[in-house]
């Protein structure tokens, strides 16, 4: 079952020779997770969408309110019983018409839905190498925060991940600083100082990466900053962590030589899913 434009189908009839989506990668998504029939992180998810909307210069509709948004995810779930727990992408596309430029802002969107089999987020202290992945780069710029279908470091990153045995990558942006990782924004502690790279490095916007920044700054002993990251600091690290919204929070247990505990993943993953049950 799938949502085109508000319209509950079983096939959208949609054609992609003229959708701008697969022609020019012209779409903003939103990658969303569903507990007992809520929106998690309903604000953050409706707020980011809008603000890479007009980043992008898309025409937004007056009837697009977060209540709209949140009626078009949770109908989408109820249809197919899977309101206990599920994976929701919302794709936003221009409509069709012109090349580089389009013929008009106005939108469609897309939405599907799959379930999941956890509900809270869980802890896996299991073996998880990383690798740096140095064929692409992302670049330091504002589109490059934003969620949007041109995914190509991600993908070749992915594969190359998988052809040498690893079960992500960290990517570098074009001054060789850790944006982020293939699947997530990245995490460092190295002593009582947890760092993120902050956005102007490039990573991912992403709506973990906002929780967690408010989780880790209300726990004591525990300094928090947004700073470049660079490979020679990963070494010195006594943890390094994954987060994005389906996953919560993935520990990283090797990078080279270097092992990595993961007792703050651990504490924060807790933390997390008390606050979860508490929206």
């Amino acid at each position: 079952m799938v949502n085109y434009n508000g319209t509950l189908v079983t096939q959208t009839g949609a054609e992609i020779q003229g959708n701008r989506g697969f022609l020019f990668g012209d779409s903003i998504f939103e990658t969303i997770k569903v507990l007992d029939g809520k929106v998690l992180f309903l604000e953050d998810h409706y707020f980011r969408l809008m603000a890479s909307l007009r980043i992008v210069r898309m025409e937004i509709p007056m009837h697009f309110t977060m209540e709209y948004f949140e009626s078009q995810i949770l109908g989408l779930v109820k249809v197919q019983a899977i309101e206990s727990s599920a994976r929701v992408r919302f794709s936003v596309f221009r409509k069709a018409g012109g090349f580089y430029l389009p013929e008009t802002n106005d939108i469609e969107f897309v939405a599907v839905a799959e379930f999941l089999e956890n509900a809270m987020y869980s802890f896996e202290n299991q073996p998880y190498e990383v690798e740096l992945f140095k064929d692409f780069y992302i670049t330091a710029q504002l589109l490059s925060t934003l969620k949007s279908n041109n995914r190509l470091v991600q993908i070749t990153g992915s594969i190359f991940a998988e052809e040498n045995g690893y079960q992500n990558c960290l990517v570098m942006n074009e001054v060789k600083n850790i944006a982020e990782a293939l699947q997530g924004n990245l995490f460092m502690l190295t002593g009582n100082k947890l760092i993120t790279p902050p956005l102007s490095d490039g990573c991912l916007n992403g709506i973990m990466r906002k929780q967690i920044l408010a989780i880790a700054r209300k726990m004591e002993n525990l300094e928090v900053a947004e700073q470049s990251i660079s490979p020679f600091d990963l070494q010195k690290a006594d943890e390094l962590f994954i987060t994005n919204v389906i996953k919560g929070i993935q520990p990283i247990t090797k990078y080279r030589k270097k092992e990595y505990k993961t007792d703050l993943a651990s504490e924060l993953v807790k933390k997390l899913n008390v606050q979860i049950r508490l929206v």
